[in-house]
């Protein structure tokens, strides 16, 4: 469990700094395992999209409301927590394909959201996930089959 403090410990005043001071930043493009490694040291959440139009065009609570009844993997966003445990207990192979070739994350937003009728609010990131043709896989041509 992530301590509440934890956003604290991060240098910077406004979110934006703080975000900033561990290498987040709108337009920053952030390999997907750091920002599940960020998520979860210093509480921040994490949301990537799949969908660029929703990603730059809408709020998350708006997307939230629209699609929050929909099973988690049938939704036009996750978790960066809830992507890295499904691919890692998915494919075997993932922690060597992300060490060969990273799957980074352009950040849309960095800042913070409400959390609570109370007032409290959290550190709060969106990311785009690369399209297929977007991936910069320089893998070498299979084998010819002999």
């Amino acid at each position: 469990m992530v301590s509440t403090a934890a956003p604290k410990t991060l240098a910077g005043e406004t979110p934006e700094e703080k975000l900033k001071s561990v290498g987040i930043t709108s337009g920053a493009q952030v390999d997907v395992r750091k920002l599940g490694a960020l998520a979860n040291t210093y509480a921040i959440e994490v949301i990537l999209f799949f969908e660029e139009d929703l990603a730059r065009n809408r709020t998350f609570a708006s997307v939230k409301e629209e699609f929050g009844s929909f099973s988690e993997f049938e939704r036009p966003y996750i978790d960066v927590n809830s992507f890295l445990r499904f691919t890692r207990e998915n494919d075997p192979s993932f922690e060597a394909t992300m060490d060969a070739f990273p799957l980074k994350i352009e950040i849309v937003t960095a800042g913070e959201r409400p959390t609570g009728r109370d007032g409290s609010s959290c550190l709060f990131v969106t990311g785009l996930m690369p399209f297929l043709d977007e991936l910069d896989v320089d893998a070498p041509p299979p084998e010819p089959m002999q």
